[in-house]
C-alpha cells in the first residue's frame, strides 16, 4: 500500500536495517520514476534491486501502487496487462483482477459460489510508496519499516510537489545506465573529473587544478566532506558534498558569480551492472536572466543536452567496472585503483563505507559480457520512451516530417504541372513551389536530426572534438 509519511515518524528508523555494522540495502527508499513520466491509464514495469515490479495508478484510492510483476496465478507479467474499467490491475493472461492492496477481486473461471480469491495465495505483493518532490519513491524491504524511515531527499529547492521553492529554478533529467549504481556514485563524488571527462560539455581543461578533498564525517548513514578552494581554479568558492547513504548524493556551490547551484544526484539499483540516474540541478542565480533561459527551453530539448553529458563519460565507466571485478571487486579497490592525491577522498570514502557497511546491492554477483558502443549510446530505449517530454516530441516530430514530406510531394506535383501549363509565365510560376521544396527539404532534414539526437548519442564525445 502507498505510505502516508508523516516528518515526525522519519527518524524513527535508521535507513539499511538495525545492525550497526552493516547496510541491508533492500530497508531503504528509492526514486523508480518522476510522477510526471508516468501514465495513469496503464500498467509500467520496473526492476529494482533485480526484482521486477508493477507501477500503476489506483484510481479509487488516488494512490499509485507497486506490486511484484507475476500473477499468482500462472505467472504472468501484470504489467502486460491492464487497468480495468472499474481501476483494478487485471492479468492479461486470464483476466484475474487485483484491487490496490493487492488482494484477488475475481477470478472469472470459478463458479458463481466459489470463493477462491479469498486465499492468501490468490493476492499478490505489494510494496510500500510514496511520493516526495516529484518522484515516487518504492521501498523493498519490509513493509512495517516503511513509514518509520526517513526518504532521502535534499533539503532546499524542491518543494514536495517536486517544484522549485523559494526563487530556485530546477531542471530534471533521467536515463537508465548501463553500468552499477556503485560506479555512478563513484563517478559524481570525484569533482576533479569535471575539467576533463566533461570538456566541451560542462567543463574545461584550462579551469583544472589540484584538487584537495576533506571528509567531515562519516558513519552508516553516509557523509559530508568538503573542498575548500571549489572549482575553477579556487576562483567560485567553497564546494560542500552531501551522501546520503545509499543512493543520494549532492555537491553545493554559492558564488557570487553562479549564485547558488547544487547538482543531485540518485543512483537507483536495477540489475548487476545497471542502475537508473535521477538527475537535479537547482539554481538561484544572481540574474533573472539564466533562469528566464532555462524555463523556456523544452525539457526534451534539455534532455538531448543532459544525455550527451552522460555520454561523456559512459562508455569508459562500464568498461571501469569490469576492469575492477578482474582485478578483486570493490573489496580489493585501495589496491585496483592507484589513488596518490587528495583528489579522490570521496572515491576512497565511498568504496571504503561500501566495505565496512557491507552495502553492495548485489554481492557475489558478475558482471555480463560488455555491451557494444551501439548498446551503451542507445537513447530511445535507455529514456526516450519512459520520459513524457521526450517521447512526445519524437511522436511530433514524426508526425511533422511525415506531413513534410506529403507537402513536397504536392509542391513538386505543383512546379512540374506549372511547367506543363505556364507557357513563358512557368520560371515565374514556379519560384514559389520551388521554394517550398526548399524549405521543407531543410525542415524535414533539420527534424530529422532531432529524432537521431532522441534515438543515439555520438560516438565522438565533445572531448575529443575541441
Amino acid at each position: 500500500m502507498t505510505t502516508a509519511l508523516a516528518t515526525e515518524d522519519r527518524t524513527q528508523l535508521t535507513p539499511g536495517g538495525d545492525e550497526p555494522t552493516s547496510f541491508n540495502p533492500i530497508e531503504s527508499w528509492y526514486p523508480v520514476y518522476y510522477v510526471e513520466d508516468l501514465d495513469k491509464t496503464q500498467p509500467t514495469p520496473f526492476t529494482l534491486l533485480d526484482r521486477d515490479l508493477v507501477i500503476w495508478w489506483d484510481a479509487p484510492a488516488q494512490e499509485w501502487r507497486a506490486f511484484d510483476d507475476k500473477c499468482p496465478h500462472r505467472l504472468a507479467r501484470l504489467s502486460e496487462g491492464r487497468i480495468a474499467e472499474d481501476g483494478l490491475l487485471e492479468c492479461p493472461y486470464h483476466g484475474w483482477a487485483f484491487t490496490g492492496s493487492g488482494t484477488c477481486d475475481r477470478i472469472p473461471q470459478q463458479l458463481p459460489d466459489a470463493k477462491a480469491e479469498t486465499s492468501r495465495r490468490a493476492c499478490v505483493k505489494s510494496l510500500p510508496t510514496t511520493v516526495e518532490q516529484g518522484l515516487l519513491f518504492i521501498y523493498p524491504g519490509t513493509a512495517t519499516r516503511a513509514i518509520n524511515t526517513p526518504v532521502p531527499l535534499i533539503p532546499v529547492a524542491i518543494s514536495s510537489a517536486g517544484k522549485p521553492a523559494n526563487g530556485w529554478v530546477i531542471f530534471s533529467t533521467f536515463r537508465d545506465l548501463p553500468y552499477d549504481a556503485l560506479t555512478l556514485l563513484e563517478n559524481v563524488l570525484d569533482p576533479s573529473h569535471l575539467p576533463y571527462t566533461h570538456h566541451g560539455s560542462v567543463g574545461k581543461r584550462s579551469n583544472a587544478s589540484p584538487v584537495e578533498l576533506e571528509v567531515i564525517s562519516s558513519d552508516k548513514s553516509g557523509f559530508t566532506g568538503t573542498w575548500a578552494d571549489g572549482p575553477r581554479k579556487g576562483t567560485l568558492g567553497r564546494q560542500n558534498t552531501t551522501f546520503i547513504a545509499p543512493c543520494l548524493m549532492w555537491h553545493e556551490l554559492t558564488s557570487k558569480q553562479l549564485g547558488e547551484t547544487i547538482t543531485v544526484v540518485y543512483a537507483t539499483p536495477t540489475r548487476k551492472g545497471e542502475c537508473r540516474v535521477f538527475a537535479r540541478f537547482p539554481f538561484k542565480f544572481a540574474s533573472k536572466i539564466p533562469a528566464f533561459f532555462i524555463n523556456a527551453t523544452p525539457a526534451w530539448y534539455s534532455h538531448i543536452n543532459n544525455n550527451a553529458i552522460l555520454e561523456d563519460d559512459q562508455i569508459f565507466l562500464h568498461y571501469q567496472e569490469r576492469y575492477l571485478e578482474q582485478n578483486g571487486g570493490s573489496n580489493n579497490f585501495s589496491q585496483a585503483f592507484y589513488l596518490p592525491t587528495k583528489a579522490d577522498v570521496f572515491v576512497f570514502e565511498y568504496r571504503q563505507w561500501v566495505n565496512d557497511y557491507q552495502a553492495d546491492p548485489f554481492p557475489g554477483q558478475t558482471f555480463a559480457p560488455a555491451l557494444s558502443t551501439e548498446q551503451l549510446l542507445d537513447r530511445y530505449h535507455s529514456h526516450t520512451e519512459h520520459c513524457h517530454s521526450c517521447r512526445s516530441a519524437w511522436k511530433n516530430i514524426h508526425i511533422a516530417r511525415q506531413s513534410i514530406a506529403v507537402m513536397l510531394l504536392i509542391a513538386w506535383a505543383g512546379s512540374l504541372i506549372l511547367a506543363l501549363i505556364g507557357g513563358s509565365n512557368a520560371p515565374v510560376l514556379a519560384v514559389i513551389p520551388i521554394g517550398i521544396v526548399g524549405i521543407g527539404s531543410l525542415s524535414w532534414y533539420g527534424l530529422g536530426r532531432l529524432l537521431v539526437k532522441l534515438d543515439r548519442g555520438d560516438r565522438t564525445p565533445a572531448r575529443n572534438r575541441k
